[in-house]
């Protein structure tokens, strides 16, 4: 989950992609219940409808989060 002209959306989205995760963007502001669930707390990322990161997110949480993921946890 991100939004337009978010810093912290666009840092997540280069170290995900330094990970090699491309992933689906969703903007909260073009949808009202993205928005509902997502609007403070973006950016958010989601692998399989589970939240493994959120906010301020570091490169360590994701990879804990998306080898968490590939698991099956």
């Amino acid at each position: 989950m991100t939004r337009r002209g978010c810093h912290l959306c666009d840092e997540a989205l280069l170290l995900l992609r330094d990970l090699g995760v491309y992933p689906e963007l969703a903007d909260v502001d073009g949808d009202d219940e993205l928005h509902r669930l997502y609007d403070f707390r973006v950016p958010v990322v989601l692998v399989g409808g589970d939240v493994v990161a959120e906010g301020r997110i570091t490169r360590e949480q994701l990879k804990a989060g998306l080898g968490a993921v590939g698991k099956g946890s």
